[in-house]
Formats: structure tokens, C-alpha cells, sequence
């Protein structure tokens, strides 16, 4: 379920301490109901390469056609990515990179993990938190923060707007809780 963004942004989260100029792009509830440490759980869910970033073949072909713009149009070169043209925001207990798409970790607490990627059009981070559901569970809570290089990144953000809306998060988000409850152990066990 899509939230809107004061679901992250009211909350004392790390994150806007080191990335307080970025934008908030887009805020989802993840399906992990779990207990209050799970976060951890979902972490080494996402850094196992579970939850394909491209779970529905229409997520595929959008990916793929990402990718191939990014190479013909030189946007995903090493010279544009963290390090080179933005610094990385790490710090602390990084915890674990992923395997399926190009992120790497900033940091890990005992409620949230930041990872980060930088290219041509922008510098991302995603953010997952572990929240309170109100009923006396918790579950995951999905931000994406953006800070666009220039015109041509606040261009492309707007462009991808849609396609991230209707194609890619809502199979990203289905994906995540799939695999969440194929690995949740069950009841008594």
C-alpha cells in the first residue's frame, strides 16, 4: 500500500541526518508482518537478492529498457556513481550489500537500513524501516529518497514516474511479501 510521505518523514529516523537534501520520492507499507527485531529478516531478505527487482514481466522489460538507455546514453558509468561524482553517505555498521540491483548498504540499525546508488540522472536511497503496525506487531515500510543531478535527472524522475507506480513497486511489493511469507516459519513450529 502506497503512504504518503510524512509516514516517513515523522518519524526520528537516522536517515535524515545524512540525507536531509534528498526528496522524499515515494513511501510503501511492505507486506512482513513480524515480531520487533525481524528487521533484520528483511534485510538479509533483500541482500539475498529475494524480492526480484523485476518480478513481473513488465517489470522486466521496463528494467531492461533501463538498462539499455543507461548504456547507450552513458548514464550508469563508474565515473558518475558514488565515490566519483557524488560521495557516499556510509557510515557505521554498514550491514549487507545487494545482490540484484545496484545498491550498496550505508547503514543498519535495530529499525532501519539505508542503501544507496548514484548514477548520471540521480543519487537513491532506499530506505526500509521497521515500524509499530498498531495492532502489536510490526512490518516493513519501504521509502525512496532521490536527490536528482540537474535537469536531466529531475527529467528522468518524472518520466519514470509512472512506470514505478503501475509496473514496478506494486510487483516489487508483491514479490517482498511472497517471499516474506515463504519463509516465515509457521505458527507452533
Amino acid at each position: 500500500m502506497r503512504l504518503p510521505s510524512t509516514a516517513h518523514t515523522s518519524r526520528p529516523w537516522r536517515i535524515h541526518e545524512i540525507a536531509g537534501d534528498f526528496r522524499v520520492e515515494d513511501v510503501w507499507a511492505l507486506p512482513t508482518p513480524g515480531g520487533p527485531d525481524d528487521l533484520v529478516r528483511l534485510v538479509r531478505q533483500f541482500a539475498a537478492g529475494s524480492g526480484d527487482p523485476a518480478p513481473s514481466p513488465v517489470a522486466r522489460v521496463l528494467f531492461a529498457v533501463r538498462h539499455g538507455l543507461g548504456r547507450l546514453l552513458g548514464w550508469d558509468k563508474p565515473a558518475d556513481g558514488l565515490g566519483t561524482r557524488v560521495p557516499t553517505l556510509r557510515e557505521g555498521e554498514r550491514g549487507p550489500d545487494l545482490r540484484s540491483i545496484p545498491f550498496t548498504s550505508v547503514y543498519e540499525t535495530h529499525d532501519e537500513w539505508a542503501a544507496e546508488s548514484a548514477n548520471r540522472t540521480m543519487h537513491g536511497v532506499l530506505h526500509i524501516g521497521w515500524v509499530p503496525d498498531g495492532n502489536g506487531g510490526y512490518h516493513g515500510q519501504m521509502a525512496i529518497l532521490v536527490k536528482p543531478n540537474g535537469r536531466l535527472g529531475a527529467l528522468y524522475m518524472l518520466g519514470i514516474k509512472p512506470f514505478r507506480h503501475l509496473g514496478v513497486y506494486p510487483a516489487l511489493i508483491r514479490s517482498i511479501g511472497d517471499e516474506w511469507r515463504r519463509n516465515t516459519p509457521a505458527a507452533g513450529t
